[in-house]
């Protein structure tokens, strides 16, 4: 019994090993430095999952949907469980085809959570509880910035809407993670340009029409504005970009 038992520890402990060793390239000699550490998440990817129930989604984001296989690396729950699908260090299929200012590849420069909502209602208060006490802790734990947090419509205009207007943004920015205009800084200047403060602030403009509307959703709570911006849109966009500076 005590051989079995040590056998078992030695595979164990071989097969550690094995996993922790780094992936070398044959073609070099490997020189080893000590000046490294793990790639970092610099931005948080907020979505809605669009479906009916968590396990629903457990399911989804283990597997596949219509556009193929997709993951996140948490899952937040109605009731406010958290689920965790991919680590920290690696790189979920969350995010898809988009930028968001000068990152193209989002998926592997973020944190995607998904939020257990069907995009047609309203989020609990339990789940965002959850969510910012996540956020405080992925923000803390990777250095992430607490302005850093976008929904997947954000980077993403043309192909998504979540998460859903419903989604309470200025709570969240309220307890400190992300942004939300202020009333004290006032009407934009003369001569602001609305459109170069929308990219400025991160959004693709390749398609602007599209790009107002995201913007809208999120920092208006609408779904049916013009695609255009008007007097109020430069208000917030002067006021957010004072905050990002």
């Amino acid at each position: 019994m005590m051989i079995k038992r040590l056998s078992i520890l030695a595979l164990a402990a071989a097969l550690s090993a094995c996993t922790s060793t780094p992936v070398r390239n044959p073609l070099a000699q490997w020189v080893p430095s000590p000046n490294h550490n793990a790639r970092s998440p610099v931005i948080i990817v907020l979505h809605h999952t669009e479906q009916d129930s968590v396990q629903q989604s457990l399911h989804t984001l283990r597997t596949a949907n219509s556009g193929g296989r997709v993951s996140s690396h948490y899952l937040v729950g109605r009731d406010g469980d958290l689920y965790q699908l991919v680590a920290d260090s690696e790189r979920a299929w969350h995010a898809g085809g988009g930028s968001w200012g000068a990152i193209t590849d989002l998926n592997s420069a973020s944190i995607g959570i998904e939020i257990d909502n069907n995009g047609d209602s309203p989020f609990t208060q339990p789940q965002i509880a959850t969510l910012i006490k996540l956020l405080d802790d992925l923000c803390t734990r990777l250095y992430i910035p607490r302005s850093q947090i976008i929904g997947h419509a954000d980077l993403a205009p043309t192909r998504k809407a979540d998460p859903s207007r419903y989604f309470p943004w200025q709570q969240l920015a309220e307890a400190g993670f992300g942004i939300w205009p202020r009333a004290s800084d006032g009407p934009a200047p003369d001569g602001f340009d609305r459109w170069m403060a929308l990219g400025a602030l991160g959004y693709p403009l390749a398609d602007r029409a599209a790009a107002a509307r995201a913007f809208h959703r999120r920092f208006r709570g609408s779904d049916t504005l013009p695609g255009e911006l008007d007097e109020e849109d430069a208000r917030i966009l002067h006021s957010l970009l004072l905050q990002v500076k």
